[in-house]
């Protein structure tokens, strides 16, 4: 596949997304690592409890940064550079609204919240203890979303990876020395991440005022453009929630298997994940690319653009599936596994590294139709597909993890359908700001 100006263009914000993709989950293994060597067993199951909230509050609220992305990109596709900038300010004023309300509302929860995960009266405590101290970095967690949501739209994807860099290694640094150095149990890592957050926070508001000076652009919420923000979020949140609906679900079936079962299904997702960061990176590419051909009314550009990306999805998929079947017999080494889950492991990643390929397309045209403002249709093919793979998980119950990963595959291929129909149409395609 010769490289074109256009595949430069999509690796030149591919690549740094991904960067910043890898970056973030490395917060929790930072903390798992130094709660783990200096605070035992129950700290860690504690911030297992508490960094399983945090992340599907993250997951829930990533909406602040695709619909923020598609906004900007579209404004200053369009040439409406002051309008591109108002967007990215309502979006971080519906962030921090919303991550003021997590607190109010999080912080008398925690405990009911800590107490559903069944832990111990000791793990749950301290689950209590970072939950609580934790929200209170809520506000800059959720601005940093929007705010890389924001450089994202501006087709800026570099600066985001030195922020997500730089707030990974403070991270690390604050929690050796609250932890370690200070003595302050699993508050110290809490607070270590809750500063790191807010400076990373901090960084984007300063990026973000100066632009908008630049642009003339009150720094003040226009109430019709956080408005808007929240409308076109709350579609975008409920595909998201479908997604979730998915994981969980497949979760508790597995579980509901064995330990074995349940540990190769915990590890093999962890593969998947890995993988689908490379391939969400250039769907990042397809929110900020679309959101700004449309924006500058180039339906041609927009088209063009969608299939390259589309090319790059399926053979970077092809790729990785290649290389999770290079890789399957070292695999279960690598996780310690013991000899039923390492038999079970080698079987479920053949599913994983097979169904790459539709993971790839999958991944660029959600991308694509984010970036061009779809989100309705998001939202109503997210129902549906997670309609169709429920009565699938519950018929793989009864035969193992590898047709639950297969289920799974009938999840990506629904996916598959309404997205590949949606994108051959023309509905979507609606050009200018």
């Amino acid at each position: 596949m010769p490289i074109t100006s256009r595949d430069r263009e999509i690796l030149r914000l591919a690549v740094p997304a991904f960067g910043a993709l890898v970056a973030e989950p490395l917060f929790l293994l930072a903390d798992y690592a130094i709660v783990g060597h200096g605070l035992g067993t129950t700290a860690v199951g504690a911030l297992g409890v508490a960094g399983t909230v945090l992340t599907t509050l993250v997951n829930l609220c990533v909406f602040l940064a695709y619909g923020t992305t598609a906004s900007v990109a579209r404004q200053s596709g369009a040439g409406n550079h002051a309008r591109a900038m108002r967007s990215g300010v309502d979006g971080i004023w519906l962030a921090l609204g919303i991550g003021v309300s997590l607190i109010a509302v999080g912080w008398p929860l925690a405990p009911a919240v800590v107490e559903l995960f069944g832990a111990g009266a000791e793990q749950s405590a301290q689950a209590v203890t970072y939950l609580r101290i934790s929200l209170l970095g809520a506000p800059g967690m959720l601005i940093v979303l929007a705010g890389t949501g924001v450089l994202r739209g501006l087709q800026d994807t570099l600066t985001p990876l030195v922020v997500a860099v730089g707030s990974f290694v403070l991270n690390a640094v604050l929690n050796a020395w609250f932890v370690l150095g200070l003595g302050w149990g699993i508050a110290g890592s809490a607070w270590g991440t809750v500063l790191a957050q807010t400076l990373g926070a901090a960084v984007y508001l300063v990026v973000v005022a100066r632009g908008a000076s630049r642009m003339g652009t009150s720094l003040l919420p226009g109430l019709a453009g956080v408005r808007q923000a929240g409308t076109a979020g709350f579609a975008l949140l409920i595909r998201t929630a479908c997604m979730r609906v998915v994981l969980l679900a497949a979760t508790v079936i597995a579980t509901r298997m064995g330990e074995a079962e349940l540990a190769a299904y915990a590890i093999a997702t962890q593969v998947w994940t890995l993988l689908a960061f490379a391939l969400d990176a250039i769907a990042i590419a397809g929110q900020a690319i679309t959101g700004r051909s449309l924006g500058a009314g180039d339906v041609a550009a927009t088209r063009a653009a969608t299939r390259r990306m589309v090319q790059w999805g399926i053979w970077s998929g092809a790729v990785l599936g290649v290389l999770v079947v290079a890789a399957r017999p070292v695999l279960p080494g690598l996780f310690d596994a013991d000899p039923a889950v390492t038999e079970l492991l080698l079987a479920v990643l053949w599913p994983v590294a097979v169904f790459q390929p539709v993971c790839g397309v999958v991944f660029v045209l959600d991308g694509v139709l984010i970036g061009a403002g779809d989100q309705r249709y998001l939202a109503w093919a997210g129902v549906w597909t997670t309609l169709a793979y429920l009565p699938a998980a519950l018929l793989a119950a009864g035969f193992g993890v590898v047709a639950l990963w297969c289920a799974l595959g009938v999840w990506m291929i629904a996916r598959l359908i309404t997205l590949t129909r949606r994108a051959a149409g023309t509905a979507w395609l609606v050009t200018g700001a």
